[in-house]
């Protein structure tokens, strides 16, 4: 495969795992990823109108940081573009990004401390992850300025009110991102939804643990291609 092929078989199948895993929301909510070359930068989406579960290689389209649909021949989601034309614009590293409106993500969105220190996959969130300010539905360009400043050089944006965002050198480690902080968001509600007091991981703790899950980051594409596989069993048309 070339490198594009290549992209475009992950993105895919990140679709086709989203969906799997029950983050989907109709139509709505986006992954892309940016497309290698030199000059201005152009990302692969979903075009609008397919649930993720249909998603295939060839239905994604190329889309330049002017909004313009360079390769395919459908519309996107506007408030889609304006999010993540804002991390590719900004963030030279983060090649793949994950947008997601899950219950859990959502949830603890809404909930005034955020993602809290219970547990040690939330851990790999200390001190990674940012958090946005909540200003409507995502449709005006401006707001890409304060999405680059919220995200900073964090792994992963909690949109107030919103959702989760993940980004990644890949759609591999976004992806394993996107999953492991929307578990962090499960267990937090679980934890504080029991009717007992939680406590929170001491901050050096925290940190330790943090850096000890950092020394642990090639281990993502292990787990991308056994997700991969997986596909492959239920439905490898995600390929096509």
């Amino acid at each position: 495969m070339n490198d594009i092929t290549t992209l475009r078989r992950d993105l895919a199948a990140a679709y086709r795992l989203a969906a799997l895993f029950g983050w989907d929301d109709t139509l709505y909510t986006h992954f892309s990823v940016r497309l290698p070359g030199d000059g201005e930068p152009r990302f692969l989406i979903n075009p609008f109108g397919l649930f993720f579960e249909e998603i295939r290689a060839s239905d994604l389209i190329v889309v330049d940081m002017h909004g313009k649909v360079v390769e395919g021949n459908a519309d996107y989601n506007v408030a889609g573009f304006t999010i993540h034309s804002a991390v590719h614009m900004a963030r030279d590293d983060a090649h793949c990004v994950i947008h997601t409106h899950t219950l859990a993500g959502m949830a603890v969105a809404a909930q005034d401390n955020g993602l809290l220190q219970l547990n040690q996959i939330s851990t790999e969130f200390h001190g990674r992850l940012g958090y946005h300010a909540y200003e409507g539905v995502a449709l005006d360009l401006d707001e890409r300025a304060r999405i680059q400043a919220s995200l900073g050089d964090n792994i992963a944006l909690l949109l107030r009110h919103h959702g989760l965002l993940s980004v990644g050198a890949s759609v591999a480690d976004a992806f394993y991102v996107m999953h492991y902080l929307n578990r962090a968001c499960e267990i937090q509600l679980a934890a504080t939804g029991g009717g007992q007091r939680c406590s929170e991981i001491p901050t050096h703790l925290a940190q330790h643990a943090c850096e000890q899950l950092q020394g642990a980051e090639w281990q993502r594409q292990l787990i991308w291609q056994a997700w991969l596989r997986k596909l492959d069993r239920l439905d490898s048309s995600y390929r096509d």
